[in-house]
């Protein structure tokens, strides 16, 4: 079964070994990452961030089991265990999925994961617009119109990072 768990970053590798100890060697972990490049001081700067912050995915069979959960609540690195994932594993399933597919060959999620839709607000993430708010205007294979500010231009949507806003 597929759980949600909310973690303290700076400890994520003292929790996957104590899972891994307590639930098994068959314990899975998903974290979603995206890699956002954005500029500092002039120059280019690489970031790897988690698509979710402090949400990570964690799947083994055992963790059907209510009195394994609360045997696992006070490991250190652990916040606490989202409540009601055994209710929606359809749901978390199609998610890692979906997510998997449009990763690239390093794990990073591309951007096309996110579905762009016209007069939505947006804020670039990377490349020259970085921490921009920009409003979509038209959307073609290679390239979207935006509008930023009062200025209308047209741009090439490849290796660029946005998100709704």
């Amino acid at each position: 079964m597929w759980t949600v768990i909310k973690i303290q970053k700076n400890n994520l590798e003292i929790l996957k070994n104590t899972f891994f100890k307590k639930l098994g060697k068959d314990t899975k972990f998903y974290i979603p990452k995206v890699k956002m490049q954005f500029y500092k001081n002039n120059s280019l700067t690489f970031k790897e961030l988690n698509l979710l912050g402090d949400y990570i995915f964690c799947y083994n069979q055992k963790l059907e089991d209510k009195k394994v959960i609360q045997s696992l609540s006070f490991i250190k690195g652990l916040k606490y265990f989202l409540i009601g994932a055994n209710l929606s594993q359809k749901e978390i399933t199609y998610f890692i999925d979906r997510c998997k597919n449009f990763e690239d060959n390093k794990g990073f999620i591309k951007q096309s994961l996110f579905e762009l839709k016209i007069n939505q607000f947006y804020k670039f993430y990377n490349g020259p617009f970085s921490q921009s708010i920009f409003k979509l205007l038209e959307l073609q294979v290679s390239k979207m119109k935006i509008l930023i500010g009062n200025i209308e231009t047209t741009i090439k949507k490849k290796n660029l990072l946005v998100v709704p806003v």
